[in-house]
């Protein structure tokens, strides 16, 4: 059974280099088994029948209930089958794995068939007044989830699905406000695993309508080369001058992290490449591992993909995918203008210090165009079947099927039946993790609602802040980003969109600009110990020091980070996200969009401590004010309240004067090493 592996250059790392990369990636979705002979076909033939069986159910009508019932148990068979219960058992079929394969088996039977022939009642109905079979197989089923979750993404979320489902037990020995009236299994179970409000809640129904089918559309540019010609494209288009380095790492950060939607996988196919390239012309190992942990961040949040969690945000909204691309799309391009600040500064103080050296470009990049421009479709096809107004289900399907038949214009990258198979079972794989995450933290949404954790954690979130909304913004901020330090971006945003989001839309902010905010915070999750993968992959390429690496990655991404709190805090921040107020016009939305862009360059040069020379120390704290007040004006406007006016105008001119002292001021000096 074959992984779908992020696209590493021939000879690029050392033995020990590709095992330790590899040993994050597995962090990432899990220690696989590697089987061989009748074995590795049986693992294949698995996943290819969970491919097609979702390709068929998005062309075709399937009962929403069929389709997560099948979902989670194919997901369950295929985990148990490929992650082992432990490092020492890899590459083994061990009995246990069977026995608990068969019980995936007979659990998925139960729920789609079993359960209605028991009792005068379809099980669907007796969530309220359970058959005993229906609590043993309940039983039976939450035990595989959180199994098949700890094989698959590790220990943190099966415990956290343990602790809520104790307080859902023994909430009524709680302290208020903490105290609900406690469930027993005859209440708690049913509703974790008959209802669609638990185990097959909202974030299965998009895991298996939406995320599986956009895991096969990227293992299928994969494997038709479309990650490596993102990255040639890019250094050819930016490449030959010691001052392209950076720019060449951004452009390809988005062009392969859009399709892609994994932060780990573009991390290390960028990094592998473009490391040598940058420690040509003058990155520090730490330095250069940052700007590479931070495009792999980029992944997450660039359309038409930004990871699992955009679909739940649509599904959560109840609005079209096209909508959350919408919104998403100025805040990806404000992330990106950020990284693209911070590489020019990077370039300014490289070059001052003397130590560039010139690169050579390989290829021009219109005869790489004319080869492989093809690949480009993959950046504009759901957008456009979406816009035509098919669904993001057939959007992406269609999309399959042009990325197959444009392959074949390249006979190396042509999608041949063996190749295709491998491609579709990839896909598979790759969504079994994200799968086990929805189910397990199906559960944790489960009590929540139950229980009505959810709203008091609003109350209390509220009252902890005095009603005031910055501070309830900085709590939520810091409530998701603790969150995010365990587990992953998609769990953490499924937990703090019924915990956190509430608190925001209480305070009068709209909906889909509350969720964007968790969503963000939750994306930064990537870049923070001890989850912080992409960094330590970085780190493992570029030969830096894990922590340092991260510290440096946060230095690259914190500016663009500040931005989500203009959604939440700003009445006109909503511009950002492409959305109207009845008073607000294109003229309102750019001049947000520009004070946005320019508080990004303050508060870009102000981590880099460089302008168009060495910042003194005064002059790095002016930027940094000037950025903030430009970017979140109410931070000064709860500070002071309305004594001071126009807090935008005044970041405008501290910017400026800041500018041209630096303009009138010594010439560029070399820093210190």
């Amino acid at each position: 059974m074959r992984r779908c592996p992020p696209e590493i250059a021939p000879g690029a790392l050392d033995e020990a280099t590709a095992a330790r990369l590899e040993q994050l990636i597995e962090e990432e979705e899990g220690a696989q088994n590697r089987f061989t002979g009748w074995l590795g076909q049986a693992a294949t033939g698995l996943a290819l029948a969970m491919a097609l069986f979702h390709l068929w159910a998005a062309y075709d009508i399937v009962p929403t209930t069929t389709l997560r019932f099948v979902h989670v148990g194919f997901a369950m068979c295929l985990g148990f089958l490929l992650f082992p219960a432990a490092r020492r058992f890899r590459h083994r079929l061990m009995p246990w794995d069977m026995l608990l394969i068969a019980a995936a088996i007979g659990v998925t039977w139960y729920m789609l068939y079993g359960g209605d022939m028991i009792g005068t009642e379809p099980l669907i109905d007796r969530y309220v007044f359970p058959e005993g079979w229906d609590l043993v197989v309940g039983w039976v089923l939450i035990l595989l989830v959180l199994e098949v979750t700890r094989r698959a993404t590790g220990w943190v979320m099966p415990v956290m699905s343990g602790l809520f489902m104790l307080y859902g037990f023994f909430g009524n020995y709680l302290p208020a406000p903490w105290r609900h009236q406690g469930y027993d299994s005859e209440r708690l179970i049913p509703h974790l695993t008959i209802t669609l409000d638990g185990i097959f809640g909202t974030a299965v129904d998009v895991s298996a309508s939406l995320i599986i089918l956009f895991t096969i559309y990227g293992a299928i540019l994969q494997f038709s080369g479309a990650g490596k010609f993102f990255v040639d494209f890019s250094f050819a288009a930016t490449g030959g001058k010691a001052t392209s380095a950076g720019r060449t790492v951004v452009l390809s950060s988005f062009l392969l992290g859009g399709p892609s939607g994994s932060g780990v996988a573009t991390t290390v196919t960028l990094g592998t490449v473009a490391w040598p390239m940058m420690k040509r012309v003058g990155y520090r190992p730490d330095d250069a591992g940052g700007l590479l942990a931070a495009g792999g961040l980029g992944a997450i949040i660039s359309p038409p993909v930004l990871g699992a969690a955009a679909f739940l945000i649509a599904e959560y909204l109840k609005i079209g995918y096209l909508e959350v691309l919408r919104m998403a799309a100025v805040p990806t391009v404000l992330y990106y203008a950020s990284l693209l600040f911070m590489v020019e500064l990077d370039q300014r103080r490289i070059g001052a210090s003397g130590r560039a050296q010139e690169i050579v470009q390989t290829e021009r990049p219109w005869a790489l165009t004319k080869k492989y421009g093809f690949h480009f479709t993959s950046l504009l096809a759901i957008v456009v079947f979406m816009v035509l107004g098919y669904s993001p289900t057939m959007s992406v399907l269609y999309a399959m099927v042009v990325a197959v038949v444009l392959s074949f214009i390249r006979p190396e990258s042509a999608l041949w039946p063996r190749k295709l198979v491998d491609a579709l079972a990839g896909g598979a794989v790759q969504a079994v993790g994200i799968a086990a995450t929805c189910a397990c933290a199906g559960i944790i949404v489960g009590v929540i609602t139950l229980t009505g954790l959810g709203l008091k954690f609003s109350e209390i979130a509220i009252q902890a802040a005095g009603g005031n909304l910055v501070i309830t913004a900085l709590y939520t901020a810091l409530i998701v980003w603790i969150i995010g330090l365990a587990v992953p971006v998609t769990a953490s945003y499924i937990i703090c969109a019924v915990v956190a989001a509430p608190a925001l839309i209480k305070l009068g902010v709209p909906d889909y600009a509350a969720h964007m905010f968790v969503f963000y915070y939750a994306v930064l999750s990537e870049v923070s110990p001890p989850t912080a993968l992409s960094p330590f992959a970085a780190a493992a390429i570029t030969g830096a020091g894990p922590y340092r690496t991260t510290l440096q990655a946060w230095k690259y991404t914190l500016p663009a980070f500040v931005l989500p709190f203009v959604f939440v805090t700003d009445p006109d921040g909503v511009g950002l996200l492409l959305a109207f107020k009845p008073e607000m016009t294109w003229v309102d939305v750019a001049w947000q969009i520009l004070l946005a862009a320019a508080g990004l360059a303050a508060l870009a040069a102000s981590a880099q401590g460089y302008a168009r020379r060495l910042l003194a120390g005064w002059e790095r704290a002016g930027f940094a004010v000037a950025g903030l007040l430009m970017i979140f004006p109410a931070l000064l406007e709860t500070a002071f309240g309305d004594a001071v006016p126009a807090p935008h105008l005044i970041g405008v001119a501290l910017g400026l004067l800041l500018l041209v002292l630096q303009w009138r001021g010594p010439a560029p000096a070399a820093p210190a090493a």
